[in-house]
């Protein structure tokens, strides 16, 4: 019967921590730090896809900088 009433006691000990977790407010800043981190990897995603097309005319630019100041100073 000790034996019972010692599980019942713990039992309800493991609730009420359970329910003190549950009420607590910490859990909202780990929301919005996951929020904050999925608008700053949208950002970066739509920088990357914009830097991507970008590229390849920058590099065509450089190229064709080197080439004629190559050309120019022949």
């Amino acid at each position: 019967m000790k034996f019972i009433i010692a599980m019942q006691n713990k039992l309800d000990a493991l609730k009420a921590a359970a329910f003190n977790c549950v009420r607590k407010k910490e859990g909202q800043n780990t929301i919005e730090y996951i929020i904050m981190l999925g608008v700053v990897v949208g950002i970066a995603l739509l920088v990357g896809m914009l830097v991507k097309n970008m590229m390849p005319e920058l590099f065509d630019n450089i190229k064709n900088k080197i080439v004629g100041g190559i050309n120019s100073s022949n």
